[in-house]
């Protein structure tokens, strides 16, 4: 049996973040033999995550990021099943790696067969689900390209934005902050009225229908009342509609229009853990 050292040890533990002892064991189990102790790990991992593909994932981090000349942006969550993990920095560490290589690809399904560090996102998730004893698993993922694209990571990582700017222009990146941050903060289910379906529309029209019979008011009435609610429900769950958080009085369109006359809010993804 090959003597393992310490050394050898400590490098398993670096390249897969896997406890020392578990680490000593692979390396003992595969005598000696670097790449097959990593392999050993990934087998345990795979143990773990078979045991636990029905346990729920709904902690983790979700991350935004931005290419360099801010014309796309990204957000993953990694998930995992206990908030210890998700706030673990090595983790935090991970999630963000995740999310640079998802900026080179187009969907989940890329990203999960794209290389880390030599074998793919897919077989590290493995590995870590054995590492940490949680299933862990990539969750969202969006993207979105635009003129212009800005980010906003609420603290704690639990929700992550982007949003899209018709142009560059200067103020861009705050003003793609900052809708960016109403956005996380108000969970607007559209960009504008357009964005809304029909069947939301019905449903909301009817609902306001119900509550104006309630209050007696005539049925010949309903139509025209309703639809002065209805431009209310854009008003408060559309993001360009929406009062502006940090100033009430203007809207987050007007407030776009402040940093530059001829700039608008072309799009915006939004990840919330949990919801």
């Amino acid at each position: 049996m090959a003597k393992i050292t310490a050394a050898e040890v400590n490098k398993l533990r670096k390249s897969t973040g896997a406890g020392m002892m578990d680490c000593k064991k692979a390396l003992v189990e595969a005598d000696g033999d670097f790449d097959k102790a990593i392999e050993v790990l990934r087998k345990k991992g795979q143990k773990v995550a078979a045991k636990r593909a029905d346990r729920e994932s709904a902690e983790g981090a979700a991350i935004a990021k931005v290419n360099n000349d801010n014309t796309k942006g990204v957000i993953i969550s990694l998930n995992c099943e206990t908030d210890f993990v998700a706030k673990n920095d090595d983790f935090v560490k991970m999630a963000n790696s995740f999310a640079d290589i998802a900026l080179t690809v187009s969907s989940k399904e890329e990203l999960l067969k794209a290389d880390y560090n030599g074998i793919s996102v897919e077989d590290k998730l493995t590995e870590q689900t054995g590492v940490i004893g949680e299933k862990i698993e990539i969750g969202a993922f969006k993207t979105l390209e635009a003129p212009f694209v800005g980010s906003y990571i609420h603290a704690g990582n639990k929700i992550a934005v982007i949003t899209g700017l018709s142009k560059q222009t200067e103020g861009a990146e705050e003003a793609a902050k900052n809708v960016s941050m109403q956005a996380a903060a108000m969970n607007p289910i559209a960009l504008n009225e357009e964005g809304v379906d029909q069947e939301t529309i019905d449903k909301e029209v009817e609902i306001a229908k119900d509550t104006l019979r309630q209050e007696g008011k005539p049925e010949d009435m309903l139509d025209k009342i309703a639809k002065g609610k209805i431009q209310r429900y854009f008003k408060d769950n559309t993001l360009v509609n929406q009062a502006f958080i940090k100033d009430g009085k203007q809207s987050v369109a007007d407030y776009v229009k402040s940093v530059d006359s001829d700039l608008t809010v072309v799009g915006f993804e939004r990840v919330a853990l949990g919801e």
